[in-house]
């Protein structure tokens, strides 16, 4: 299948199968006019993509998580899972800073609430 019928089929745009491919996510085989072209199986490997970006994973980890993938074993599981597992703990530290940022937030919207309280009060007392 081309390009387009791929992106249509994957539910994404062609702008991010080039991308994948520039990334060596994805490979397709090219025509003698230049024309990419995709196998049945890119349909499911664009969908694995989506879902690891959705996962919050970048481009250079997905490729590090690829190998498994593609020639599991238990060498790559293992570096697999060790991948994710860096990935997961940078991921809870990013979720801690964000619950600091929101308690740091909800503590100025108590400020704010109670300097706009002793103001009405004032102005009405």
């Amino acid at each position: 299948m081309r390009i387009g019928e791929l992106a249509a089929r994957a539910g994404v745009s062609v702008r991010s199968l080039r991308y994948y491919e520039e990334q060596g996510l994805l490979t397709s085989v090219r025509s003698a006019s230049g024309q990419r072209h995709y196998a049945e199986y890119h349909v499911e490997r664009v969908t694995f993509l989506q879902r690891m970006y959705a996962a919050g994973l970048s481009s250079r980890t997905i490729a590090e998580l690829l190998p498994c993938v593609d020639s599991p074993s238990e060498a790559t599981s293992d570096a697999a899972l060790e991948r994710m597992a860096e990935e997961r703990d940078r991921l809870s530290e990013h979720i801690e800073d964000l619950i600091r940022t929101r308690e740091a937030l909800d503590r100025l919207m108590a400020t704010n609430r109670a300097h706009r309280a002793a103001l009405k009060s004032s102005l009405t007392g």
